[in-house]
């Protein structure tokens, strides 16, 4: 069954990609703007409260069970993806453009490359190495690592919250080898074992009081419900479908669209570099998309097979 899942699921796994892209890609353009109103920790702490409730109601709606499976794992989980990720990539924001910090967390895809081999036992092969290679090119464009300048703290920052999400796509995807897990149930409780951390240090930062007004409100409603709460849950179901490192690699369209939309509405304009980094990028997109669809014309009749002897 889980081979017909993997194999048979490339279809859904294209929607729920595009989804999270649109979501993620658009969620940086409002996290800046709603750091205008709140303090980056404040503003971290908020967004993964409310994501928090959202989710426990759903649960509670739909009568699943609220005690949590893989403890350990599911900690571990909400600390990378929760704490770490949410804390540092809103701090790198308070301090930079949307579009230039969105690029530089997603060298994520690098990381779980990386970290896939030992870890997962995800080899890149192939034709996948020239995606990987236009990807890389495309990040190098996008940064301009030769022309930045006194951003040190943001850019490690930036890099840090990608790293972060790397090792949390990694413990979700050995969680979830392991143990038939409930992804709603996981996405709630990761996300409130991460959420206590960030409230804790929220506290402890002296920052100004929250703004509260439309704009705060409405900004937090985006982030927490549809960049959190139910980005988070589709992320979760898409590793399911796809390989860590896959997976990874076209989550490189997000920060395109964010690049893109703070271009249009914060006037953050990139340069001819980034703009061909874009085009590298959108070039391994492609690729990676074709490779799938290949491997999966060709494991789809074993899957048949498999799933008619069991």
């Amino acid at each position: 069954m889980s081979t017909r899942s993997e194999s048979g699921g490339y279809g859904l796994a294209l929607i729920l990609f595009a989804l999270i892209t649109g979501i993620w890609g658009y969620n940086w353009i409002v996290m800046k703007v709603g750091l205008r109103y709140a303090a980056p920790f404040d503003f971290a702490a908020l967004r993964s409260v409310c994501a928090t409730a959202a989710l426990f109601g759903v649960l509670l709606v739909r009568r699943r069970g609220l005690r949590p499976q893989a403890l350990g794992g599911t900690c571990l989980l909400g600390l990378l993806q929760t704490t770490g990720f949410v804390g540092l990539i809103t701090w790198a924001l308070a301090a930079g453009g949307a579009g230039k910090t969105s690029v530089l967390v997603f060298t994520m895809p690098f990381w779980v490359l990386l970290l896939g081999w030992p870890l997962l036992g995800e080899r890149v092969r192939g034709p996948q190495w020239l995606a990987v290679a236009f990807a890389l090119a495309g990040l190098i464009l996008i940064l301009e690592p030769w022309s930045l300048q006194s951003t040190l703290m943001r850019k490690g920052l930036a890099l840090a919250g990608g790293i972060a999400w790397a090792m949390s796509a990694i413990v979700a995807r050995r969680l979830q080898r392991h143990a038939n897990l409930d992804v709603l149930s996981l996405t709630a409780w990761q996300m409130l074992f991460g959420t206590v951390p960030l409230v804790v240090i929220a506290w402890l930062v002296p920052a100004p009081a929250p703004k509260w007004g439309w704009a705060l409100a409405g900004t937090l409603a985006y982030v927490s419900l549809l960049g959190m709460a139910v980005a988070w849950l589709l992320w979760l179901h898409l590793l399911k479908r796809l390989p860590a490192g896959t997976a990874g690699l076209n989550a490189l369209a997000i920060p395109v669209v964010a690049v893109l939309t703070a271009w249009l509405q914060l006037g953050e304009r990139p340069s001819a570099t980034e703009l061909a980094g874009m085009l590298c990028i959108a070039t391994a997109l492609a690729l990676i998309s074709a490779l799938a669809i290949r491997d999966n014309r060709r494991n789809a009749p074993s899957a048949r097979r498999a799933a008619y002897r069991n």
